[in-house]
């Protein structure tokens, strides 16, 4: 038995067949590195609006979909075992719940999660034994002591759970530490770093929440694979929002994102027989020939060669030349409004969802960040962004997108 099957017989997902019955899905439509993940975590607040804890991709190798499956990029039109990603999307699906935390559903849900983060660690029998009895005694202790701070519980589960391995700690969103000098090497990956963690005050989507409750899904690489939503959730609507944010600022996170020891590794190349030579990546990092991040855009092997500015700038200009061409229907947003004036960007798309206003906004987390988040990072690099920015297709692409080619109103 292989680790996919392992892992998906110890992760126990039920059966449902309420995809039909679902009415209302939103999907977010991007590039990496736009800020999709903080909207998001924004969005995710609204008590009509259903999410995953983290995107979807690991639910597609599980299921034996994309890259290495049914693909030889992220692209691919015809989803394989459709009824087991189902199942697996609406096992993860939650709704915010008050209250006090559901220990024992949230433990179960930190069980399902760790597996798919270190999937060889935990598929072997002795290890997942030890898991198990970690869980069983953080979650007594949450219990008797009435932990119910998010935060708090998090950490201790974490500190639980990798006593003996602190390092692991550093694939966390928000978690590195500092003067770590180690990068990420693990055999088998199913969720990319940086991980994410469950959501603590949610409940489960259920039957009865298909009709009037909106799902919202959040992976960049949708972009390629257009139409699976409406294979998924054939009765539904389907909404697309088109997140853009200017190249500069893209590249320069997508350029940091690549050189991370810890985040990002999205592709293990060496399993396609593939050995990068990417410029200012592969003579730098250790891991630079074997991992790609981010996405894989179906003419990634043009750019197994490149610089890796060249091939951020691909991943940016491919996503949104994806969206335009598929000729979806989608309201955009421009990352930069929805910084600058979140509220009226909120509404703006809780109206285009159907959806009533959100009565606040929640305060924004510091998600998927590189680096302190600041305005203007992108300056860092701004001899080599400037020069990518008198490319004809750059500068047609930022036309489309709404944006002036103007460095002083780039965020």
């Amino acid at each position: 038995m292989n680790i996919i099957d392992t892992v998906n017989d110890l992760r126990q997902i039920a059966h449902t067949d309420i995809a039909s019955q679902v009415k209302h899905v939103a999907v977010i439509l991007t590039a990496p590195r736009s800020g999709s993940s903080l909207l998001k975590s924004v969005l995710s607040v609204h008590p009509d609006i259903a999410s995953l804890d983290g995107e979807m991709e690991p639910f597609l190798a599980l299921s034996r979909n994309g890259f290495g499956n049914n693909a030889d990029s992220d692209a691919f039109k015809q989803l394989n075992n459709r009824d087991v990603l189902l199942d697996n999307i609406f096992d993860d699906m939650t709704l915010p719940a008050g209250g006090n935390p559901e220990y024992d559903y949230l433990k179960n849900r930190w069980r399902k999660r760790l597996l798919l983060q270190f999937p060889a660690l935990f598929s072997e029998a002795g290890v997942y034994a030890q898991l198990l009895q970690d869980l069983d005694a953080i979650f007594d202790q949450a219990k008797e002591q009435q932990i119910q701070g998010e935060a708090m519980l998090q950490d201790l589960i974490l500190a639980k759970v990798f006593k003996s391995q602190t390092w692991r700690l550093d694939y966390y969103d928000g978690k590195k530490n500092p003067l770590a000098n180690h990068c990420f090497n693990e055999s088998m990956k199913l969720e990319e770093p940086p991980f994410v963690l469950p959501r603590h005050y949610r409940r489960q989507f259920r039957s009865c929440d298909a009709e009037e409750k909106t799902l919202l899904f959040k992976t960049p690489p949708d972009v390629y694979r257009l139409g699976i939503y409406e294979q998924l959730f054939p009765n539904a609507q389907i909404r697309y929002l088109h997140l853009t944010r200017g190249y500069a600022q893209s590249v320069n996170g997508l350029m940091d994102g690549w050189l991370s020891p810890v985040a990002f590794f999205s592709r293990d190349m060496e399993n396609a027989g593939v050995n990068l030579s990417i410029k200012g990546y592969s003579n730098l990092a250790g891991f630079g020939k074997r991992w790609w991040k981010f996405d894989l855009p179906p003419n990634w092997k043009d750019y197994t060669n490149a610089s890796l500015e060249e091939v951020c700038l691909n991943q940016w200009l491919s996503a949104h030349q994806a969206i335009f061409a598929s000729g979806v229907g989608a309201l955009s947003v421009s990352f930069e409004d929805f910084l600058s004036k979140p509220a009226a960007v909120i509404k703006q798309i809780t109206s285009y969802l159907g959806l009533r206003e959100m009565p606040g906004l929640p305060a924004f987390p510091v998600t998927m960040a590189t680096e302190a988040p600041r305005i203007r990072r992108w300056q860092k690099r701004e001899e080599s962004l400037m020069r990518l920015g008198e490319r004809v297709d750059v500068k047609k692409m930022m036309g489309e997108l709404a944006y002036e080619m103007n460095p002083d109103t780039w965020l």
